[in-house]
């Protein structure tokens, strides 16, 4: 979110607004991602992209293709990376509930970072690697991924990294701010909010 921004660039849409055909939609994804309760709102002015991308979102989790941790890992990762504060607040309290190390959540963005295994920096560096620069991954990043997860594993944490940075891009233009609650729910689990505000000041 932009400085000194206090709402999102669009409207928030409430059941009333939607068509009567995406009532159904529009009310199944507000109440399964209620935590993220600003966004549903605002994707639901192109219901067909609130439909797939919070389908394919809810889809790949039910899946269980990767653990949680790993996903949510990649999904920081990234966030990070494309400097998306809501993002990175909002998963960061993912992660640290699935049991990582708050010092280690806050510097996922950094060079070195502590409390990580090596597949867990290796899913680091590969979000960080999709989102940068896909064009240039080197093969033995792929012989070092291959070492540990199958190509299917493979591909579902490559398109999970891809959507992330759909959500971290449309949020970002759209202004999407962060639900009332959420930092306090982030510094209560001993997250950095210097680690956001770093993010603010590059943007």
């Amino acid at each position: 979110m932009s400085k000194g921004e206090t709402v999102a660039r669009v409207s928030e849409l409430s059941t009333d607004d939607v068509a009567e055909g995406d009532h159904d939609d529009f009310i199944k994804y507000r109440e399964l991602f209620k935590d993220f309760g600003n966004q549903v709102p605002v994707y639901a002015h192109a219901p067909i992209g609130m439909k797939h991308v919070f389908g394919m979102s809810l889809e790949s989790r039910q899946a269980q293709t990767l653990p949680q941790r790993l996903v949510e890992i990649a999904v920081v990762a990234t966030s990070y990376a494309n400097r998306c504060t809501y993002c990175v607040a909002h998963h960061s309290t993912i992660l640290a509930d699935l049991g990582l190390d708050p010092d280690a959540i806050s510097n996922l963005g950094a060079a070195d970072v502590p409390g990580l295994t090596e597949i867990e920096l290796l899913v680091r560096d590969y979000a960080i690697a999709v989102t940068e620069r896909s064009w240039g991954i080197r093969d033995e990043m792929f012989e070092r991924l291959s070492a540990h997860f199958s190509e299917s594993e493979i591909v579902e944490l490559t398109m999970r990294i891809a959507l992330t940075g759909l959500f971290n891009t449309v949020n970002q233009a759209l202004d999407i701010e962060m639900e009332e609650g959420l930092m306090a729910d982030f510094t209560s689990k001993g997250l950095s909010a210097s680690a956001l505000e770093g993010l603010e000041d590059e943007n």
